[in-house]
């Protein structure tokens, strides 16, 4: 026997939206992991980019130390950035909403960002260093149109405009080592 339906009992059938399913609690751990930089964005007591850029470096010095072998720029490097960018691509495009265009804790892009942006460079900290406030600095001025590539949709605007700036930053660095320090 059917209960008649009335204002008072809502139809849940009828209420939820197919376009509206919830995610599964372990794809969304697994992107929320990957999009905030292994919980780096996630740090409460200054800006989580800040935060992310720093922790990138830092993880970027210990596999080439540890792993590598203190290579530095090798293939591994180019690898290491290809995989996180397509990672970072579906793991900030998940945790994107209409709300909340690149939320803040999402610095999977950062990550990306400082790499290129110490490509060619040696792995030396004083070089790592310099590439921490050039990224910053160009990662909050956006020059060069960058700030329109951050309007594509989804994780290919939050991976590539960070990309875009990461190369602006790769350009200068390298051509103040190569006239300076070559």
């Amino acid at each position: 026997m059917a209960l008649p339906l009335d204002s008072k009992t809502p139809d849940k059938a009828l209420s939820s939206s197919p376009s509206k399913s919830p995610k599964n609690p372990a794809v969304s751990f697994v992107a929320e992991m990957i999009a905030t930089g292994l919980g780096s964005g996630r740090w409460p007591f200054v800006a989580p980019a800040t935060v992310g850029t720093f922790a990138a470096l830092v993880a970027y010095w210990l596999l080439d130390i540890s792993v590598f072998g203190g290579s530095g720029d090798s293939v591994w490097f180019f690898g290491l950035i290809a995989v996180v960018t397509v990672v970072g691509i579906w793991a900030t495009g998940y945790i994107d909403s209409d709300d909340d265009h690149d939320p803040k804790r999402g610095v999977i892009d950062e990550w990306v960002g400082v790499w290129v942006t110490v490509i060619f460079l040696p792995v030396t900290w004083p070089w790592m260093i310099g590439g921490f406030f050039m990224f910053r600095a160009l990662d909050i001025l956006k020059p060069f149109g960058v700030r329109k590539i951050e309007a594509w949709p989804g994780g290919w605007g939050i991976m590539f405009d960070d990309i875009a700036t990461g190369v602006i930053g790769a350009v200068i660095l390298n051509a103040v080592r190569l006239a300076f320090f070559a």
